[in-house]
């Protein structure tokens, strides 16, 4: 029992090392710390628990003649306020370390860092992310490259249903919801490829609603800027209606040019938002899944 025991600790902790308890960003270590901590004060009150409530069973057992019965027992002070006062600390530490850690995670917050901050816009449609760097005027689907130890300023919105942003290795979850604007800081501190994903069901393409996060060298990120204008095509009003039909397990791709004012009209609505999964199932020329 104790082996199938240990097993499950280790599958659960192998799930969880390439995400959250393995994080490449300052973020995403700031979540650990309070993750980790968060656990540790809350054992502090539940392993004497456990051990006190195993105690109390064994040694008032019925073959236990030497333990003393108090039928008529009722109240003890000193007993209520142990009962009482440790719960209280407990919740008092771990509120506190919740009220400082919204704070200094607050996902608006700058990162403190000599390196300006990258802009991406990202957009989730149905079922895809598209990514749009305003100032290199460039634009990617289901692919963010980004440059290791540059705080990255994230804009966000949905073009369609409520969804969710995550990139576990990095930090923080925020949603994306149509006509508003979230904002979220990241940074990756090595270099590496991470999974990004909605987190939020939002319809039937939810399960592939993914794409990869490329951490590389400042030089790298640069090479690949010049490399997505030489090729690929532009975004703008008319590509972008096309993009923001519903398709599933999109491949990544990028467009050579994207017009900076794109995500402003999305947000806006000056750009209608796309269909969503409002008439139940997609189309059989979007997913073979058409029946009721």
């Amino acid at each position: 029992m104790l082996r199938y025991a240990a097993l499950g600790a280790a599958l659960a902790l192998g799930a969880c090392h390439a995400a959250v308890l393995d994080p490449q960003g300052t973020i995403g270590q700031a979540d650990k710390t309070i993750l980790v901590d968060t656990v540790a004060i809350m054992l502090a009150i539940v392993v004497p628990t456990i051990i006190a409530t195993l105690a109390f069973a064994w040694w008032f057992r019925a073959s236990n003649e030497r333990a003393q019965h108090y039928p008529q027992w009722a109240f003890s002070g000193r007993l209520e306020i142990i009962v009482w006062s440790i719960p209280l600390l407990t919740i008092m530490l771990l509120g506190g370390v919740a009220w400082i850690g919204s704070h200094e995670l607050d996902p608006a917050k700058p990162l403190p860092s000599k390196t300006p901050a990258l802009e991406v816009q990202g957009v989730s449609l149905d079922w895809k992310w598209l990514f749009i760097y305003p100032d290199q005027h460039v634009a990617s689907v289901n692919q963010l490259v980004i440059p290791v130890n540059t705080p990255i300023h994230f804009s966000l919105t949905s073009a369609s249903v409520m969804s969710a942003f995550f990139i576990p290795r990095l930090g923080s979850m925020i949603y994306t919801m149509n006509g508003m604007t979230t904002k979220l800081y990241l940074d990756a501190n090595a270099a590496g490829t991470f999974l990004g994903r909605s987190s939020h069901y939002n319809g039937d393409g939810f399960s592939d609603m993914h794409f990869e996060v490329h951490a590389v060298p400042a030089a790298a990120f640069t090479s690949w800027v010049a490399a997505t204008r030489a090729s690929g095509p532009t975004l703008d009003d008319a590509s972008y209606k096309s993009l923001e039909q519903q398709s599933i397990n999109v491949q990544p791709y990028t467009y050579r040019e994207a017009d900076p004012a794109l995500f402003g009209d999305i947000v806006s609505q000056k750009l209608p938002p796309g269909p969503g999964p409002s008439k139940g199932r997609p189309t059989a020329d979007v997913t073979p899944r058409t029946e009721p």
